[in-house]
């Protein structure tokens, strides 16, 4: 069993490594979204194990490396250019478009939404409420439907859904 950890940590490594890096690049230039997101956040998980195995693996070697300043020095680099990246820019909730979308969705009037359904607010907050939500009228924001029922944003979205969906 070890010998097979010892054959198969870097390869596993460098494989992952470019689905990771194709992914990555992919992304960045906003080509196949739909296509890489999932792949890229998985696998990119999925690479920690091999990375462990071969960490352990090489594990003086990589004691060696942490004696000399070089990889230190890669260490501080790689955090000092992250920082920003974690830093809020101010501009609300980062992330893909779909999802500020939603959320400016979720954030307004039942009355202001309904129509994008094809239905009016009075019937929309009508329908919410038979499904089990509490609404108190159309002029409630989806979101505080949502905090007074005690769902969270995806059960309320998923309800507005099922209330508009076509009969079949």
């Amino acid at each position: 069993m070890n010998d097979l950890f010892n054959r198969y940590a870097t390869p596993f490594i460098t494989g992952l490594f470019l689905v990771s890096l194709i992914s990555g690049v992919a992304l960045f230039f906003h080509v196949g979204q739909s296509t890489f997101h999932e792949m890229h956040e998985i696998l990119s998980m999925v690479l920690i194990l091999p990375f462990v195995l071969h960490v352990w693996k090489n594990w003086r070697s990589v004691t060696n490396y942490v004696k000399r300043a070089p990889m230190w020095i890669a260490l501080v680099v790689s955090l000092v250019i992250s920082i920003p990246f974690a830093i809020p820019s101010g501009e609300g909730r980062s992330g893909p478009p779909q999802f500020a979308l939603a959320m400016a969705v979720m954030n307004a009037k039942i009355a202001d939404v309904a129509p994008v359904f094809g239905t009016d607010g009075a019937t929309l907050a009508a329908k919410l409420s038979e499904a089990g939500l509490k609404v108190t009228g159309p002029g409630d924001t989806l979101a505080a439907v949502g905090t007074a029922s005690g769902k969270p944003v995806e059960a309320v979205a998923a309800a507005v859904l099922s209330a508009t969906a076509p009969a079949k």
